[in-house]
């Protein structure tokens, strides 16, 4: 039996026990409502839900472009530049072992309710281990790459793009996939907290008057959004398959830069 086949059984095996134990009775249906009294509450309530999703897909998606991009990038300036390296990363690693969420109240006071602090929060939440993989990864890159990119006179942006996170892209897709978790758990724990809108929101309410099967079907719909998030992961590695070792993605850079396909800073 295969992997992927023993993976299907255990998913779908866990799909029965959901609607088979509490329609047998062996767990209240207060604790754990049935999947099919999960379904038709969120199908019953599609718009309402729909609506919500909206919300937080677009929260989560502001979130990932400041957390994912600007981790990747500061990452990669500050894992390339000895000095920098040496006073920042104690300073974002010390930051990144402090529980975060005690800092949301701060960002509602600052920027309200609203969007804004959901984004703001959830950014931080993911920024910080994107940061932090991508300038560990740096760390793994052959010191002969680099100087052979800049004897050939790249730029620091060409032997960022071309050379450096290239070379660290299996490290860099590893902190992505913790710092996308991390920004869908960020926006979602904040709406729970103190929100109007969005599937957190939606959750929390529900919570408060013990209408579980809404509660899960809010559940159901963040984890959709993990699964799709990780199914965009795998895609990325599939499509980066040709980095996965750093030796590779510079080497491929270094030939780059010696045929003229990538011009030298002038």
């Amino acid at each position: 039996m295969t992997a992927t086949t023993l993976r299907r059984l255990i998913v779908m095996g866990l799909i029965v026990l959901w609607e088979a134990l509490p329609r047998s009775g062996l767990i209240p249906e207060l604790f754990l409502p049935a999947l099919s009294s999960t379904l038709v509450a969120g199908w019953n309530e599609a718009g309402e839900y729909g609506h919500a999703l909206a919300v937080t897909l677009y929260e989560v998606a502001v979130s990932m472009a400041f957390a994912c991009g600007g981790g990747i990038l500061l990452g990669g300036i500050v894992g390339s530049l000895p000095r920098p390296r040496v006073l920042i990363m104690p300073m974002i690693s010390s930051l990144y072992a402090v529980p975060l969420v005690i800092l949301y109240p701060v960002f509602t006071v600052w920027l309200g309710i609203g969007s804004e602090s959901k984004i703001a929060f959830a950014s931080l939440y993911g920024f910080l281990p994107t940061m932090l993989s991508t300038a560990a990864g740096i760390q793994t890159i052959d010191p002969q790459l680099l100087l052979a990119a800049r004897s050939m006179g790249a730029s620091l942006s060409q032997r960022l793009i071309r050379v450096i996170i290239p070379a660290a892209i299996p490290t860099v897709l590893s902190g992505l996939r913790v710092g996308g978790a991390l920004v869908i758990v960020g926006v979602v724990v904040s709406e729970m907290l103190i929100s109007s809108a969005g599937i957190g929101y939606l959750i929390s309410r529900y919570r408060t008057i013990l209408d579980s099967p809404h509660v899960f079907a809010g559940v159901l719909l963040v984890l959709a959004m993990a699964i799709a998030f990780n199914a965009g992961i795998r895609w990325i590695e599939r499509k980066a398959a040709i980095w996965q070792t750093g030796t590779r993605g510079g080497e491929r850079a270094a030939d780059e830069i010696a045929s003229g396909v990538l011009q030298p800073a002038t």
